[in-house]
């Protein structure tokens, strides 16, 4: 297992994606399995940015683990932001038209969509959300 913490900004997420894909490239990860991953390390670390500290900002810490005889990455993201249990959101309605669709909530659709579970707890003040990935 290994751990990185960084401040949760925006500018941080392309700090993270590396740390990550350097253990991904260690571990012969895919590489469509691999930019699933991106994907989702940006959509979580913006949502973290955005809301979790606002207005002010915080730090947030990057697990990584892999279970090499199942081929399962693991990658948690935990902060002491605001409390956000994104397994509560309602999925998007993807078939009405563009234009009558509000504005959000596609980001944590295509995450849960591109991994294989997706997990939240709150624990000792700190949100931690687990994303699994097969590779």
């Amino acid at each position: 297992m290994r751990d990185m913490t960084v401040a949760a900004t925006l500018d941080n997420i392309s700090k993270v994606t590396a740390f990550v894909d350097e253990e991904l490239g260690r571990i012969d990860c895919p590489r469509r399995a691999n930019a699933q991953i991106d994907i989702c390390i940006d959509e979580i670390l913006a949502n973290i940015a955005r809301y979790a500290y606002d207005p002010d900002t915080g730090d947030v810490t990057v697990r990584l683990d892999f279970d090499e005889s199942e081929r399962l990455f693991s990658l948690s993201f935990i902060d002491c932001g605001k409390p956000f249990d994104p397994m509560n959101v309602p999925e998007p309605d993807i078939t009405s038209p563009l234009e009558d669709r509000p504005i959000g909530g596609l980001g944590l659709f295509m995450v849960k969509n591109l991994t294989d579970s997706i997990t939240y707890q709150r624990e000792d003040g700190r949100n931690i959300l687990t994303i699994q990935k097969r590779i």
